[in-house]
């Protein structure tokens, strides 16, 4: 089945001049994704394959968190675009990281959740991270150390403070989402909290906290006595 090129519509209704012309905020979510996904496929234009995108998954949200094989039933939409379409949410989530300087100070566990769960909540799949931390509790980088269920064989400690030894990191705290909504730590999260902060020791890096992150709500491990710090909080 032929398609009308976008290229052949009016200059005042293609997606990328007008982006250029009046401003992202001007375009709908499917003008934006069908310039993320540059040209058509399937014998559908970029425009259409956005739109049948969005009519499949209903969110962008869902679109985000979306495995590759979740694509699979929409017609033209093959690895190259899967991976620009991630590549564009990865951005967006940087972006809102990302601050002018120095990161925000973290005093509390629930100043960790306020950060993360923005990031985390919409996940899938496990996803662990480290937050590397000045002198002042100042996050200053993340990283991700894993992907999938948090187990002991799939969590190697010394990966885990790579980057933090890298960037002379004063501290770091751990943060991972559950899926399920139930933050409440299993006994691999346990058992990997006890090697990470055996790790910290080692290498000379405190492990100040490891919050688990669910719906709407988070559990610290330091919180719950799992993290013996004397001073009492961060």
């Amino acid at each position: 089945m032929s398609y009308q090129s976008i290229k052949n519509w009016p200059e005042e209704e293609r997606p990328r001049e007008r982006l250029l012309k009046m401003g992202a905020e001007s375009l709908s979510n499917a003008q934006l994704l069908a310039i993320i996904l540059r040209i058509g496929g399937g014998g559908r234009s970029a425009i259409d394959l956005a739109m049948e995108m969005l009519a499949s998954f209903k969110k962008l949200k869902d679109i985000d968190s979306a495995s590759a094989k979740e694509f699979e039933h929409l017609k033209g939409i093959g690895p190259a675009k899967i991976a620009q379409i991630k590549a564009a949410f990865e951005l967006g989530r940087r972006l809102f990281r990302e601050t002018d300087e120095k990161g925000p100070a973290f005093s509390s566990s629930h100043d960790v959740y306020s950060y993360y769960h923005p990031l985390l909540k919409d996940l899938k799949k496990e996803v662990l991270f480290c937050a590397m931390l000045d002198a002042k509790n100042r996050i200053f980088r993340d990283c991700r150390i894993s992907e999938g269920t948090l187990t002991n064989s799939l969590m190697h400690p010394r990966e885990a403070f790579r980057n933090a030894i890298k960037e002379s990191a004063a501290s770091v705290i751990f943060v991972h989402n559950h899926p399920s909504g139930d933050p409440t730590p299993s006994r691999e999260d346990i058992s990997v909290t006890e090697r990470l902060v055996h790790t910290g020791e080692v290498v000379g890096i405190k492990v100040l906290d490891h919050v688990i992150i669910g719906a709407g709500k988070h559990i610290s491990l330091m919180d719950s006595g799992y993290i013996k710090n004397t001073k009492g909080g961060f």
